[in-house]
Parts: C-alpha cells; structure tokens; sequence
C-alpha cells in the first residue's frame, strides 16, 4: 500500500474510531427519560449519570493512557481501548439499578479515554502543517458521523426494543473497529523512517524514549499564552456543548411530545449538516489561511460571535420546526471551528509531549465542560423549575447558549500571541529538549 493511501486510509480509521468514540453518548442523551421513568430518577441524578461520574474518569484516566501513548505503540493503545469501551456500551443493557449503571458508565469512561490523545499524536505523523486543518477537520467528522449513527439507530431502537437493546445493539460496531485497527495499522515509531517523510516537511517519528514528566508539561503549557485561550476556549465549548446536547433531546420530547424514534431521525439529520461545517472549516482554512493562524482564529471568533448566541433562539421558537431549521443553522457555523482549532494545538504542542498535551487539556475541558455541564443544566432545572414549572429545562438551554460569548472572546485574544508562539514552537522541533524549551518559553512570557 502507498504511503499516501495508507496515511488516508489511517486518517478514516481515526475518524471512525472517534464516530464509535461518541456514537453511545448521544444514545444516552436520547435514551435517559426512559431511563429516569425507569430508575425513578431526578434531572440531577441524570446529569450525575451522564456528567461528572463519566467525565471524571474519563478526564484522569486520559493522563497515564495518555503518557503510554507517547512513548509506547499509539496503534495498540487505539485497539485495545476501543474494545473495552464497546464491551462496557454493551454491558449497560445488564443494568439493574441507577447504582450499577453510574458503575457501568464509568468503566466506559476509562475505554473512551484512549481514544483521542493517540489519535491527535498520530496524525501530525502524517500530515504537515499546512495539511493539518483539513486532516484535523476529517478526523473531527467522526463526532457528526456518531451523532447521525447514534441518534438514528438508538431513537428507533429505544423506542421499539427499549434501551437496554440500543445499549447492546450499538457496542457491535465498536469491536469490530477495534480488530480492524489492530490488524491493519502500524506504528510508524517501529517502522524505518523514509526519505519521502522528510523531503515532505513531516516531523520524523519520535524515540520511544521516556517522554517528560506531566509536571514539566504543565509548566511548558501554561507559559505558552495562546495555549492558555484555547484550553479557556475548550473548557467553555465543553461546557455548552455538553450541557446543551445532553439535555436537548429532553427538551423536545418534554416540550413536543415528539417520539425517541422521530426525535431521533431529526437530531441525526442535524448531525449530518454538521458535517458540512466541520469539513467547510479545516477545507476552508488550509485552502485560504494554511499557515496563517493569526486569521483562521479571527474567522473562528466571528464565527462563535454570530452562531452561539443565535443559538438559545432555538429554544424560544414557537414550533419544533422552526427549532430544528435554526439548530441546522448554528451547528454548521459552530462546529466548522473543530478542525482549525486541534490542529493549531497539534502545531503548537512539540512532538515527543503531544499525547500527554491533549490528554491534559481533555482533562481540563472534560471536568469543567462534560462533567459540570450537564449537571449544572440538571441542577438549574431543577431549581428554575420552583419559578417557571414545566418550562425549566427551555430557560436553563438558553442560559447555557450564553456562554458561548466567552467562547468568541477567547479566540479572538489568542490571536495576539499566536505568531510568537508558534514561532518559538517551529524553530525548537519536537526533538529539542523540553528543559530548554521552558527556558525559552519563560523568556517569552516576559516579553510586553
């Protein structure tokens, strides 16, 4: 197989490793009010399930995943972790109380947590700078693919077999992904190193040496200033995104009336205009912007400026149609930013650190974003539902679109230290010392 083809056929892997990664996450938001009249739950004891418990192991068990990643065989770390979450996706359907299930999500937290920092450490292997929005955006479709699979699939399962089938049915997918994975890629740190990845500008593939302590990253992360807004940018999007989504499919069913299998043919529809946004974005930006992040994060403002607010419009609309035709609207013009926005961390993260890099700003988004988003949208409901009734969760959603406001601001001070940064990023490549990169990142942080 030429190089060129197996990078892309490595790249649909990724992106279908990712479409499996969140695929039974937004089966859980559209399942869990058959859940809760089940289990006799409270809108906290939901965003309990699908929050914090979830994001918290999640979030830490990404570090020492994280840490092999970068030293150790990316590929195998992939396979192994994608059979363990699909495994746990099919055990939730045994659950028999709210207890073993808080238990059983957790165990799919630790799986779902090797599936993006090797994958973000992967594909700078293959793709330059200038290629990475693009490639970055491809992988980025994979969270639209499982939300068109999942929403789809488990509306209709849900509302014909129950949930605990959709559980079962969606792990299927998962280990089938995982032995392919495992059968067809390679490591590119255990093959021979080949002219054609030099002469192409791509970074060489790093020693499995030990790779530095988490503390020394830390350190090299926060004086990284353009680091810092988009780990504040991050943990914002985590935020609303998690919040919103999770509660959504409630939202409707509660306000609507509509069906899991209606409501989810809908949301899966809207899943896949995502798609257009998300491949828009990295294609877009590597056409007119390759090498020129200073601007791909003024677009990225203005783009957030625009689509967050308009979004708590979905929930005031007097219909489900004019809802949904707003929802299509604001999802292409939010997500077209995931693409750009990995990949300038991909650029701005040396080599031999990126997996354990992504792995702490996943720990960061996740706890602040999927972990307190949906509990803090379950938590205001219930409280707004003492001044408002039956309408809470509407009010709740338009609150939390509000928050994308800080979303806009911190992309557009990240574009004042972006050059800087990057600069100093491209002339100490992955193979420079991490010791003398914090001396000179320190330096930096000094400058006016």
């Amino acid at each position: 197989m030429k190089r060129i083809s197996y990078r892309h056929y490595l790249l649909v892997l990724l992106m279908l490793s990712l479409a499996f990664n969140h695929m039974d996450r937004y089966a859980l938001a559209l399942a869990q009010e058959s859940i809760k009249h089940e289990f006799h739950l409270t809108d906290t004891e939901l965003g309990l399930l699908s929050g914090i418990a979830f994001a918290l192991f999640y979030s830490v068990m990404g570090i020492p995943i994280a840490r092999w990643a970068d030293r150790g065989n990316r590929v195998r770390i992939l396979a192994l972790t994608t059979a363990l979450w699909s495994v746990m996706v099919a055990v939730s359907g045994f659950a028999a109380n709210f207890a073993q299930l808080l238990m059983i999500r957790i165990g799919v937290s630790v799986g779902e947590a090797g599936c993006v920092p090797p994958a973000h450490s992967l594909i700078p292997d293959y793709f330059i700078r200038a290629e990475r929005p693009r490639a970055a955006a491809i992988y980025a479709l994979g969270s639209g693919i499982g939300g068109m699979i999942g929403f789809f699939l488990a509306g209709w399962l849900n509302e014909l077999y129950g949930w605990r089938v959709m559980f079962k049915v969606l792990s299927v997918p998962g280990v089938a992904l995982a032995l392919l994975v495992a059968m067809t890629l390679k490591e590119p740190r255990e093959q021979r190193v080949s002219g054609d990845m030099a002469s192409r500008g791509l970074e060489l593939p790093v020693s499995c040496e030990p790779p530095p302590r988490v503390g020394l990253v830390c350190r090299a992360l926060w004086y990284n200033v353009t680091f810092r807004h988009l780990l504040a940018c991050l943990c914002a999007i985590f935020f609303v995104t998690s919040g919103v989504w999770q509660w959504q499919a409630t939202f409707f069913i509660r306000t609507y009336g509509m069906s899991t299998g209606d409501l989810g043919t809908w949301l899966a529809l809207i899943s896949g205009v995502s798609l257009v946004g998300i491949y828009l974005g990295g294609e877009l930006m590597s056409r007119y912007a390759a090498n020129r992040e200073r601007l791909q994060l003024k677009v990225m403002a203005l783009l957030y400026l625009t689509f967050g607010p308009l979004s708590s419009a979905v929930y005031l609309v007097p219909n489900r149609y004019l809802a949904f035709a707003l929802l299509s609207v604001c999802t292409v013009g939010s997500y077209a930013i995931n693409g750009p926005l990995f990949a300038m961390m991909q650029t701005l993260i040396p080599a031999r650190m990126r997996a354990i890099s992504i792995a702490i700003v996943f720990l960061f988004a996740n706890l602040v974003g999927l972990g307190l988003g949906p509990l803090a949208a379950g938590a205001l409901s219930d409280e707004l539902r003492h001044f408002v009734g039956a309408q809470s969760l509407r009010y709740t959603l338009v609150l939390m679109c509000l928050v994308n406001l800080c979303v806009a601001l911190e992309l557009y001070q990240a574009r004042k230290s972006v050059s800087r940064d990057l600069e100093l990023q491209l002339t100490n490549r992955g193979g420079v010392d991490s010791t003398e990169m914090l001396r000179a990142e320190a330096c930096q942080s000094t400058l006016p």
